[in-house]
């Protein structure tokens, strides 16, 4: 006896943003604008600026996957709150928010986390099955451009080397602190666009391929679908694959006007408990 899933109507309030959402949202907007204007401890409101911002892409890259699922035919993405950008609601918030953020502060890195559950069961199309996956990643990527706009058309201040191995300021460089954190932003939207896009069983970049195997091969793939997030982490950390990792990301940032020192500024703002940085 096979088993046929059955329709589920989706709530009417299921596109409604969530009161957790609007809540980081909010902070994140007030304290871009206590970083623009210094008010009070800069670093405090800096660290409060990235790490929401980041918030803010977790939630839209889960809310991709769960929105093209939805139109793609799994409407029980709906009743699980995913299309309401609650965190809260993802299969694993330790996976998907705790365990991102603190890379973010440690690490820098845009480490991609658990995802929302999707039903694929009736997902009828391999392209479609592909295109959830591809969702999320494709996300960051319009995240990393829109965020880089003003770099890109010169807004911003310009960081260059000089022969002594120090940095020069060039341009306005009126609201440092506002943009190096919006530098470092957009960074950890690059890492995190190039991580989620990696061909590894368990990340996005696996999930995009693995409906294109055949049955025997998805099974071998799933099998080490758990495995492959620690292994990356793993690996970022403790082999020089982290060190080629870092060199592709900084040189895609300074393809979109983005300044490794500035962003190298912006991360050491955001760690105010290192002290004064410049």
């Amino acid at each position: 006896m096979t088993y046929e899933p059955v329709y589920t109507r989706t709530p009417r309030n299921a596109f409604v943003p969530s009161p957790v959402f609007v809540g980081i949202l909010a902070v994140f907007g007030v304290s871009g604008w206590m970083t623009w204007t210094g008010f009070g401890n800069v670093r405090v409101d800096v660290f409060l600026f990235i790490v929401t911002g980041w918030l803010l892409s977790l939630c839209l890259h889960e809310y991709a996957h769960a929105l093209i699922g939805f139109f793609s035919g799994d409407k029980t993405v709906a009743d699980r709150g995913y299309l309401r950008l609650n965190p809260l609601k993802y299969t694993s918030p330790l996976l998907s928010i705790v365990l991102p953020v603190i890379v973010v502060i440690l690490g820098g890195i845009g480490l991609p986390g658990g995802a929302v559950w999707i039903d694929h069961r009736y997902i009828r199309s391999k392209a479609k099955d592909s295109l959830i996956s591809a969702a999320g990643p494709l996300t960051n990527v319009v995240l990393a451009l829109v965020v880089a706009v003003p770099f890109l058309i010169g807004v911003g201040p310009k960081v260059i080397p000089t022969f002594s191995g120090q940095y020069q300021l060039t341009g306005d460089t009126s609201h440092l602190d506002f943009w190096a954190a919006l530098a470092a932003l957009a960074f950890l939207q690059i890492t995190a666009s190039v991580l989620n896009f990696l061909p590894i069983p368990g990340l996005d970049g696996g999930s995009i391929i693995a409906p294109w195997m055949s049955p025997a091969y998805q099974r071998a793939w799933n099998l080490f679908a758990p495995y492959g997030f620690i292994l990356l982490f793993l690996a970022l950390w403790q082999t020089k694959l982290g060190d080629w990792f870092f060199e592709v990301v900084f040189w895609l940032g300074e393809r979109l006007g983005l300044s490794q020192a500035l962003i190298q500024l912006g991360l050491e703002l955001m760690r105010f408990w290192n002290g004064s940085t410049y």
